[in-house]
């Protein structure tokens, strides 16, 4: 067995061997197959795709190239939530203290910001002090203590997939199906979850921007997870407009702060609502779905989940005092205002050009190293469906980055459409899937 044999089996779109797909991810993974037979073995699987036994047969190799976490002395179900990236998409943020609160043991390992989706552990991190950098055995102390724990990926965790992530982001082959499915499942069965909801967006601001292909990996997810005996579901999101009214670090902290005390916007809480209702379902807390949403709305109203969410930042270093008077918080030197052009209804916002504006201003990061400006971001002012007036503010515009400023309003205002007729708001979740799905 060579690489160069199993680069061209695939590129002539044979299946291949568990064997195979062992020798190249772990051949990856120690230096023993170097990066550029990777990447035509990357590009080869992008193009032809793989079979539901080889996505498995991925999964399995990718989890077991480091360690799986052993969280069974925690006698609660664990769930987590795994979103496939979204721009505003702070859920995680207000979900997993709800979902904590409600008695559901959560193990979250989060991702960073790359391209123009956020990323949790950047938001965590414009917490002044919150840290995100435990061993497993910390992971798995604080579970135990707290009912959650949000870290970034250890070392120990799927190193493969740490490997193999960094050349698909820099060699055009991140949007693939089986190689989304592996890098996804692997590192959530390595966190010790017994079940797992999966928020997957379809539209402008998602990876997946058709909603077939969104539902197509939705089920590959699924199926994996249901093989290795974790039940899962999915819900297909909207995410042609961003999520919430905040996008940028510190802001979406602030606006999840509201949340959690009864004033966030509709939508994030129709999302994070539902989310959180499947995971205290699977959490064995509720008899349904709609009673775990009835269960979740109360961690809300009774401040149970806000007291979590203090619990978390105190338990993770994070300045407790700054999430509880954010108004101390360091003010970005710069502040502008993105206005209508016109009288009439908000028929779109561009959540991608969002985005990518965010990450101009300094939110997010364009490749990985790249410093992020917590203060910075966007909030907006409108939505979609909303009547305006020629001169309303429509968005406001916070940065450390002067040269910036004209740019993103400029692109800002591109991201706007409007209609002198009333605009019929979007749903924004589209489809519920599990096990009979498939």
């Amino acid at each position: 067995m060579t690489a160069y044999e199993i680069i061209s089996k695939k590129r002539d779109g044979l299946p291949l061997s568990e064997d195979e797909i062992k020798y190249m991810v772990l051949g990856f993974a120690d230096g023993s197959v170097p990066d550029y037979q990777m990447s035509a073995w990357l590009m080869a699987v992008y193009l032809r795709g793989m079979s539901a036994e080889e996505t498995m047969a991925l999964t399995k190799t990718m989890l077991h190239s480091g360690e799986v976490v052993d969280l069974s002395k925690i006698k609660n179900v664990k769930v987590d939530k795994h979103s496939t990236g979204g721009v505003g998409d702070k859920v995680s943020l207000i979900l997993a203290p709800i979902v904590a609160a409600a008695g559901v043991s959560v193990p979250m390992i989060s991702g960073r910001g790359l391209g123009h989706t956020g990323g949790t552990l950047d938001k965590l991190e414009s917490i002044p002090g919150f840290r995100v950098d435990y061993t497993i055995e910390e992971y798995a102390r604080k579970i135990e203590q707290t009912g959650v724990c949000l870290i970034g990926q250890t070392p120990e965790i799927c190193p493969a997939d740490k490997k193999m992530y960094a050349l698909r982001d820099v060699t055009a082959t991140i949007q693939s199906i089986p190689l989304i499915t592996g890098s996804i499942m692997s590192k959530k069965l390595a966190e010790g979850i017994d079940a797992l909801v999966l928020d997957v967006k379809t539209g402008r601001g998602a990876f997946m921007q058709s909603h077939e292909n969104s539902v197509a990996l939705a089920k590959q997810l699924i199926s994996v997870g249901e093989q290795f005996n974790k039940p899962t579901v999915a819900f297909i999101t909207n995410m042609n407009e961003p999520l919430g009214k905040a996008v940028g670090n510190w802001l979406e902290v602030v606006e999840c702060i509201e949340a959690m005390h009864g004033k966030g916007p509709e939508d994030l809480m129709e999302v994070t609502h539902q989310l959180c209702g499947a995971m205290i379902y699977l959490g064995k807390k509720a008899g349904s779905v709609e009673e775990g949403v009835a269960l979740s709305r109360e961690m809300i109203s009774s401040g149970k989940a806000w007291r979590k969410f203090l619990e978390i930042v105190a338990g993770q270093e994070g300045d407790v005092q700054m999430v509880e008077r954010p108004q101390n918080y360091d003010k970005p030197k710069y502040k502008e205002e993105v206005v209508a052009e016109k009288d009439g209804y908000l028929a779109e916002i561009d959540s991608l050009q969002v985005g990518l504006t965010s990450v101009l201003l300094g939110a997010g990061r364009l490749k990985a190293g790249d410093i992020i400006d917590p203060k910075a971001g966007i909030l907006l002012q409108a939505k979609t469906g909303e009547k305006v007036s020629k001169g309303q503010p429509l968005m406001t515009i916070y940065a450390d980055k002067k040269q910036v400023l004209e740019e993103a309003k400029r692109r800002l205002a591109e991201a706007l459409t409007y209609s002198n007729q009333p605009v019929e708001k979007e749903p924004l979740i589209l489809q519920y899937l599990d096990k009979t799905s498939l």
